[in-house]
């Protein structure tokens, strides 16, 4: 901007023409490997020209603005990016791998492509800064985050429009850094009607209300342990991984907020147990992106979110999947795995926080 001052007539002409230049010259070029999509989260001016995708449905491939503030699925120091590679086996860890299945193969319940008419795996759809709320309603509704939600009537379900699985809607919103998320989702007039429904800060490591469930039965977010191809596009991912076993028993486990059975049975894993593939696994056969999901199973490995086929890991449709590379991942089994305890992560049961 330029000052009123008691300068020569020429320097306020020469300062004012290279104002005037800068303004009407070329966009200053984004940083590398940015991608200035005007998607979601996008607070800045957008740049020239029409945008490939449309905001509202950017999906994973949308990115926030260069200059917006990143948001990253909950905090550095939260438990699912804790590396529990050495923590101690849990000393009932041989009993529940034997309940959850220790001859039964991992399956990656994600990929490329369709199955049964609909996308594989659970969607994600990202919204920009702004996205018009509508009212949901929820048959659990006491243990529902009230609305109303930034979901799009176009939002991605689980299984499709006509699915009739567990329907899950996640929604992203980037700008401000929060995931919305719906079990049993279906279109309601001008808005949506769900199971269940809850609202994630995704900068924030507090956990719901002890005893609440969420969009999963173990009260998590499900966005925080999916598989992401833009993560593993990336070479890591960074997260522990959602998994489903087929029974679990009554109780919680920290992280987790919620039980989902009346099961006594002291072999069982409860919502929120902690695995991990074994270190002694060797993963140098597998095809990179089967590598790269098992190198992180090792890492940071696994929550039990929800009940279901055993072993069966969550993650998000995307085109770009490889599907041979990720069915080599059936060639580890339940006995590759162990139980840890992740008791001593624990800071505050109300937290997510790692110490």
């Amino acid at each position: 901007m330029v000052r009123s001052s008691a300068r020569r007539a020429t320097a306020v002409a020469a300062l004012l023409a290279l104002y005037a230049a800068g303004c009407s010259g070329p966009a200053t070029a984004p940083p590398a490997g940015a991608t200035p999509t005007g998607g979601a989260g996008a607070t800045a001016a957008p740049p020239a020209g029409p945008s490939p995708v449309p905001a509202a449905r950017a999906g994973l491939g949308g990115r926030p603005s260069p200059s917006a503030r990143p948001c990253t699925v909950f905090p550095a120091d939260n438990v699912w990016h804790a590396d529990v590679s050495r923590l101690p086996v849990h000393p009932r860890s041989a009993a529940m791998i034997g309940a959850i299945g220790g001859g039964a193969t991992v399956h990656a319940d994600f990929g490329s492509g369709r199955w049964e008419g609909a996308p594989i795996g659970i969607p994600v759809t990202v919204v920009p800064a702004g996205q018009r709320r509508v009212p949901v309603t929820f048959g659990y509704a006491g243990e529902s985050d009230p609305g109303p939600y930034p979901v799009p009537p176009d939002a991605a379900v689980e299984g499709g429009p006509d699915g009739t699985g567990d329907r899950h809607v996640i929604v992203w919103d980037r700008a401000a850094c929060r995931a919305y998320e719906l079990f049993d989702a279906h279109r309601s007039g001008a808005g949506w009607r769900a199971g269940s429904g809850a609202v994630f800060d995704l900068r924030s490591n507090r956990l719901r209300r002890a005893g609440w469930t969420s969009a999963d039965a173990a009260g998590l977010s499900i966005l925080a342990g999916l598989v992401r191809y833009d993560e593993v596009a990336a070479g890591r991912i960074d997260h522990a991984i959602r998994v489903t076993v087929p029974r679990t028993r009554t109780g919680w486990t920290w992280p987790a907020t919620h039980s989902a059975s009346s099961a006594t049975d002291p072999a069982l894993p409860q919502l929120g147990q902690r695995l991990r593939l074994k270190r002694s696994v060797d993963l140098s056969r597998l095809p990179r992106q089967a590598r790269i999901v098992a190198e992180a199973m090792q890492r940071y490995g696994l929550v039990v979110a929800d009940h279901g086929s055993a072993w069966f890991l969550s993650g998000a449709p995307d085109p770009r999947w490889d599907n041979d590379a990720l069915h080599a991942l059936g060639g580890l089994r339940g006995s590759d795995f162990e139980v840890v305890d992740a008791a001593g992560l624990m800071v505050n049961a109300g937290s997510g926080a790692t110490g």
